[in-house]
């Protein structure tokens, strides 16, 4: 009997663990086929300040927009790092590559340098404004901070692509793939 009660226990703490991660980040990011807000932000590119313009990036081609919690953190500096390799393959596509951060907003510039190995900029979001209108917030540590979510917005502001996963690995191929897919159908 005792042994029952105690699996119950452990199975309501499950459930109760579960429901909590489905409220960490309850809304959805923008959907593919929506249209991307614009935004201008203070960033940096091989450490140097610059202010990143969507609206004129877009000029140039799509745009590979991803969000990521906090420089300077494992998967951070991991997905920067993938991102880094994979930015002279995006830019013979066309694409633009920009990370947005709204933690430690401080830090863009030498995240910028070091660990984006000065391929790409890094914009800073204080206040998460930029991730809640793309619908990628999300609450940690009493802060809000941007979810890792990558997209792939087309020269006409329309989003290809939208996809969300804390794990950083399937980024730059998911983002590849529909920059790929992107200047094929426009060649």
């Amino acid at each position: 009997m005792i042994a029952v009660k105690h699996r119950l226990s452990l199975l309501t703490a499950a459930a109760a663990f579960g429901l909590s991660l489905m409220a960490f980040n309850a809304d959805a990011a923008l959907p593919a086929g929506a249209q991307a807000p614009t935004f201008q932000l203070q960033g940096a590119l091989a450490g140097k300040p610059l202010t990143f313009s969507l609206q004129q990036a877009l000029q140039k081609g799509p745009v590979v927009l991803y969000f990521f919690p906090a420089a300077f953190t494992k998967g951070c500096t991991l997905e920067a790092h993938d991102f880094a390799e994979a930015t002279d393959d995006f830019k013979k596509l066309g694409a633009t590559v920009i990370g947005v951060t709204a933690g430690n907003v401080d830090q863009v510039g030498k995240f910028s340098q070091l660990e984006c190995r000065d391929k790409f900029t890094v914009a800073a979001d204080p206040g998460a404004k930029v991730a809640a209108e793309y619908q990628t917030q999300m609450q940690m540590g009493g802060k809000t901070l941007s979810d890792r979510t990558s997209f792939v917005i087309a020269p006409d502001g329309k989003i290809l692509l939208s996809y969300t996963d804390r794990n950083p690995e399937a980024h730059i191929q998911k983002t590849m793939d529909a920059v790929k897919q992107y200047a094929q159908s426009h060649s």
